[in-house]
């Protein structure tokens, strides 16, 4: 049976402009230049510390902690506001249906990632939720081996989808395969320099062969 391991963030929850007004308040906090949607899909990555480096936080003046930790309050006392991408739940609807497992594997926070699938109302589509145990979002490697190992997920039969290259680097070091979705937090160039499928928005998913695979 095949297993849909799903990235949350810009995947299947709409939250760029949040992510964008967030970060924008803390550089402005700064007097360093705001990021608008087109740039920060051309800089934003993983780890979010070389990130929050490449758009002028200086870490020899404050810690990372400081900006991590203002972003994380800015961002979960207005996540309640976003929405899912169009026809999120209709595809995940459609892939119960087919009889597939499905998972969240997100660099959110466990309890964070919980709450927002619950007030989504998608909770009850996954067979788990896998979060990560501090804000810095480092990385979800080991977290996906440990749900792979616990689930017994057949590696050759299940994709992870997702909307960054970080996404397709944690695919390839499970050695599971990769989908791309091009409206999330990078751009569609960005994307296709892995080499993987990439698809413009989560509705292309329904005629794709893997739907039936």
């Amino acid at each position: 049976m095949q297993s849909v391991i799903w990235d949350w963030n810009g995947t299947l929850l709409n939250d760029l402009e949040l992510c964008i007004s967030s970060i924008n308040h803390l550089l402005e906090k700064r007097r360093l230049k705001p990021l608008d949607s087109q740039i920060y899909r051309e800089v934003f990555s993983f780890p979010v510390k070389d990130y929050y480096e490449a758009i002028g936080f200086d870490f020899s003046i404050e810690d990372f902690a400081v900006p991590a930790g203002e972003f994380i309050d800015l961002y979960n006392s207005k996540v309640g506001g976003c929405a899912l991408h169009q026809k999120a739940k209709e595809i995940l609807g459609e892939i119960e249906k087919l009889g597939k497992k499905q998972f969240v594997l997100s660099a959110m926070k466990q309890d964070m990632l919980e709450k927002t699938l619950k007030h989504q109302e998608i909770l009850d589509f996954f067979e788990s939720v896998n979060g990560l145990d501090d804000h810095y979002a480092v990385s979800k490697i080991e977290l996906g081996q440990q749900m792979i190992d616990r689930h017994q997920i057949k590696k050759e039969s299940a994709v992870i989808i997702g909307d960054t290259i970080h996404d397709f680097e944690v695919a390839q070091d499970l050695g599971i395969r990769c989908i791309l979705i091009a409206n999330g937090h990078q751009s569609k160039k960005r994307l296709e320099t892995t080499g993987t499928v990439v698809l413009p928005d989560l509705g292309e998913l329904l005629n794709h062969d893997w739907m039936i695979g």
